[in-house]
């Protein structure tokens, strides 16, 4: 079997390691084919917590520096800030700094196009090309501009989260446990909180960038937050990972419930306001067409990928999206995965019912989605899909983004990632011995292939 490679070149940006295949070299020339790409202008850079997020940085500022572009700079703040910042600012693009819920030694750039989504598609493959021909635009010193810096770039996205969804009702002051894993959430979001009016216990928001628990805000990871949520008989508990895009839930009784169920509640909430058209990918519990059933409204499904989804929300006009590893997207703030966002609309849902985070989702269809990955090389991936395919040919099935296969009670599909050398498999069932069944074992059958 090859190597697993530690660089990762799409057209959504670019990921690497650092001390390895992600160099300041790499870094300055996209960030000069960034530059080259946008045509100078104004160019919103902001970053996560990292402990490498500093040297990166100073690449990235060089390189669009050297193309003739002024940085605006929103220093350590959510991914989704950035994104907002650009449509705010009318400036011509942006670039994330961070590697979302990867592993410490990693680091990635997310570029923004002027419309505040990400490059995908055309664009993305556009500014590949300008990359890999390395003629970029390179300014004389007369035009060299300057660094900017954005001080209120987390106190307007607390604004604008607020004036999309309004402060919560006098009469629920929600105790709320948050964790944000040391990352870019650490202090806007017991900021937003608050402003909404809960009271907040925060753990791990010290935003030095050391993981106090791996990024990704499963349930495996929560153990602290259970464990405070329990200790402050706190009514939520909130966990975001790295960048804050993304946001998973544990109940009052200290239960992780699922990232899945972040977006189930947040499109309830929405629905029962303001109903109209949802848009989330193909890995995205089955849950929310019954759901959105209840309201008469349609669900569209798109590829897994923010930019897949923030695309299908726009053709479709929908009101609420995202995917269902706890991205909520909600146009009214920005068209980007958003915890801050997710944090308020879930605790509008929970004043509005009345009772308990749990009383709150058993009123919710009973699922489980079960999600398996491991190390797969790469250049057996179209193979594999190949053969399955071949195998589950008596079922329906969705090829857009991999193979999805419908089960008679369930589905699953089967993808390689866009952010990872890795396999993935996501299945869902009513119960999570049911789904663990079916991921398992199509596990198996894909070891089965390649290594028979």
């Amino acid at each position: 079997m090859r190597a697993i490679p530690t660089l990762k070149i799409s057209i959504s940006g670019v990921r690497g390691v650092i001390g390895d295949s992600l160099t300041p070299d790499l870094l300055t020339r996209f960030a000069q084919a960034f530059g080259t790409y946008v045509g100078s202008g104004r160019v919103v850079v902001g970053r996560d917590t990292r402990t490498s997020g500093e040297m990166v940085r100073q690449a990235v500022v060089s390189g669009l520096l050297s193309s003739g572009c002024r940085v605006l700079d929103a220093g350590v703040c959510p991914t989704p800030t950035v994104q907002l910042l650009v449509r705010r600012l009318r400036a011509k693009g942006g670039i994330a700094i961070t590697a979302s819920h990867n592993p410490p030694q990693w680091n990635a750039l997310k570029f923004v196009g002027p419309d505040a989504l990400f490059l995908s598609g055309a664009r993305g493959r556009e500014l590949l090309d300008i990359y890999h021909q390395g003629d970029y635009t390179k300014a004389r010193a007369a035009r060299l501009r300057t660094v900017e810096p954005v001080t209120d770039a987390l106190e307007q996205h607390v604004r604008a989260v607020l004036d999309a969804v309004g402060p919560l009702p006098a009469g629920r002051r929600f105790r709320v446990v948050l964790d944000a894993c040391n990352g870019a959430g650490s202090i806007v979001g017991p900021r937003l909180l608050e402003a909404l009016g809960a009271k907040v216990i925060g753990i791990n928001v010290t935003p030095d960038g050391r993981f106090p628990r791996p990024a990704e805000p499963t349930a495996e990871n929560l153990r602290a937050l259970c464990e405070a949520v329990r200790q402050h008989g706190a009514d939520i508990g909130f966990a975001q990972d790295m960048d804050a895009d993304r946001l998973a839930i544990v109940s009052e009784r200290g239960d992780p419930i699922g990232e899945e169920r972040t977006l189930v509640l947040a499109v309830d909430h929405v629905l029962a306001g303001t109903p109209g058209p949802v848009a989330v990918n193909l890995a995205s519990t089955h849950t929310l067409e019954t759901l959105a059933a209840r309201y008469g409204c349609p669900v569209f499904r798109t590829p897994v990928g923010e930019a897949n989804v923030t695309e299908g929300m726009q053709r479709h006009k929908a009101i609420i999206g995202g995917e269902g590893n706890g991205g909520v997207i909600y146009p009214r703030v920005n068209f980007a995965r958003d915890s801050l966002v997710g944090m308020a609309l879930i605790l509008h849902r929970l004043a509005a019912s009345g009772g308990s985070l749990s009383d709150l989702v058993s009123t919710l269809p009973p699922f489980e989605i079960v999600k398996v990955q491991f190390p797969f090389p790469a250049h057996r991936l179209g193979e594999v899909l190949r053969r399955a395919r071949r195998e589950y040919a008596q079922w329906p099935m969705d090829l857009r983004d991999g193979v999805k296969v419908m089960l008679p009670d369930g589905w699953f599909l089967l993808r390689g990632s866009n952010t990872e050398p890795v396999m993935r498999v996501v299945a869902e069932a009513a119960d999570e011995a049911s789904a663990r069944r079916v991921a398992d074992g199509v596990r198996e059958k894909i070891e089965e292939w390649v290594n028979g």
